[in-house]
């Protein structure tokens, strides 16, 4: 939950906008995205453990916020997504939904139409979500 709110709500849409570019720009805002999704992942998550009487270390806590947080950065550069779908024959599915797919959706008018969602942005959510598996084992179990 943490994570959809931290992606979805609380990212900017300068760090949204920019988090992919080459260089510095691009790393920053991804950098910047990151830290306020840990944040967040950290408020939600520290009020939970205590209600439910959760006992968590410390250093389970950063390894796995930390590797969330290493990984999350990686998938939202974009290129390095692109390029592990690629590797993995999953390259028509990442372009789904975008104007270089080559059955991407139009109106009648043959204008790109508009849609809820791409295979690049469900990759980067499952991508996420195994990632966050991992982390909450970490958390758990260190």
């Amino acid at each position: 939950m943490a994570h959809s709110v931290g992606d979805h709500w609380v990212q900017t849409h300068a760090q949204a906008m920019t988090k992919g570019r080459p260089g510095w720009p691009g790393r920053l805002a991804d950098t910047r995205h990151v830290a306020t999704l840990t944040i967040t992942k950290l408020a939600v998550l520290l009020p939970t453990a205590v209600l439910l009487g959760l006992h968590l270390s410390v250093w389970g806590l950063v390894a796995g916020l930390g590797v969330d947080a290493v990984t999350h950065w990686w998938a939202d550069r974009r290129t390095t997504l692109a390029a592990l779908a690629a590797a993995l024959g999953l390259g028509g599915f990442y372009s789904l939904g975008t104007p270089e797919h080559p059955a991407h959706p139009v109106t009648a008018n043959g204008k790109p139409a508009a849609h809820l969602g791409t295979g690049a942005y469900a990759l980067d959510q499952s991508f996420h979500h195994l990632s966050l598996l991992v982390a909450a084992l970490l958390i758990t179990l260190i």
